[in-house]
């Protein structure tokens, strides 16, 4: 009985070692590189649980987007020291993990992706000014990126982006870029408000041309009523004199002139050569011998 239990427990134990030296996991998002005696077998595993050779080991390598920041320092055309903070989000393929692992190992990213970032940077920052630098970030990250992925490419490496998150300058180069700033906005301040007194200039010459064009107007409106109401008056008076004149004929004159006189015979009249002759007064002669009779 002792004997048969002893048995047992070494069949368990036994099956202990081989389960924990003859199976392997690799988890989700990693391949698995196979080597015997640290040689690497031409073969890779996918996720998930495998029988090996107690002599085998398996090496994970992860196949996940990984993310690493990075500092360094670089120049710019001008000569401008800047400190750069970035970070770079990358991914290995699973078709060039073995490969990777046999050239690089598991550091590549110290070995092989960190020189190369910083190389590629400094380089890109090489070609523009301190100030566009600071203007042109967007830009900077993606020509770093695909610099290095050309670069990682063969290593079956993928970059799938580079953020530049703080560039340091020199206080000297800051402080001369936030008075260019300052001067740049006083500026353009001026110009806003020369502008707006341009404006406000032009406007008033404008109001002033309105005004003037709406006298004038109203002036010429009102000598045109003028004309014309002395152009009715004149052809209502020139229409009243025809009527009248029309009117007169000789018998009306004559009968004006019968009505007008005070029944007083004139005393002398005109004679021919210019000479005037008394009038008699028979009538009151008459009278005086009617009265002395």
């Amino acid at each position: 009985m002792k004997k048969g239990l002893i048995i047992l427990v070494a069949v368990i134990i036994l099956a202990l070692v081989v389960a924990t030296t003859c199976t392997a996991t690799v988890q989700t998002g990693y391949t698995g590189i196979v080597t015997t005696f640290g040689k690497v077998e031409d073969v890779t595993l996918e996720a998930g649980l495998h029988f090996k050779s107690p002599f085998q080991s398996i090496i994970p390598m992860d196949n996940r987007e990984q993310k690493s920041t990075f500092e360094t320092q670089a120049f710019s055309s001008d000569i401008q020291q800047v400190d750069i903070t970035g970070s770079i989000n990358y991914a290995i393929n699973k078709s060039t993990a073995m490969n990777l692992f046999k050239e690089v190992g598991t550091d590549y990213f110290n070995k092989l992706v960190y020189p190369r970032m910083l190389e590629i940077t400094k380089g890109v920052f090489s070609k523009y000014t301190a100030e566009n630098l600071v203007a042109n970030r967007q830009k900077l990250s993606e020509l770093i990126r695909e610099g290095l992925d050309n670069e990682l490419d063969e290593y079956g490496i993928n970059v799938i982006s580079v953020s530049l998150e703080n560039l340091d300058f020199t206080d000297a180069f800051t402080d001369a870029v936030e008075a260019k700033q300052v001067a740049a906005q006083k500026k353009l301040q001026a110009e806003i408000e020369q502008n707006q007194m341009t404006m406000e200039t032009q406007q008033q010459a404008e109001r002033k041309r309105i005004n003037a064009e709406a006298e004038a107007n109203v002036a010429k409106i009102n000598a045109d009523a003028d004309a014309y109401a002395l152009q009715v008056r004149s052809e209502a008076e020139a229409e009243a004199n025809k009527k009248i004149a029309e009117s007169l004929t000789e018998n009306l004159i004559r009968f004006n002139e019968i009505k007008a006189w005070d029944g007083k015979l004139p005393t002398y009249m005109g004679g021919e050569g210019g000479t005037t002759m008394p009038i008699l007064n028979l009538g009151g002669a008459a009278d005086t011998q009617a009265v002395g009779e």
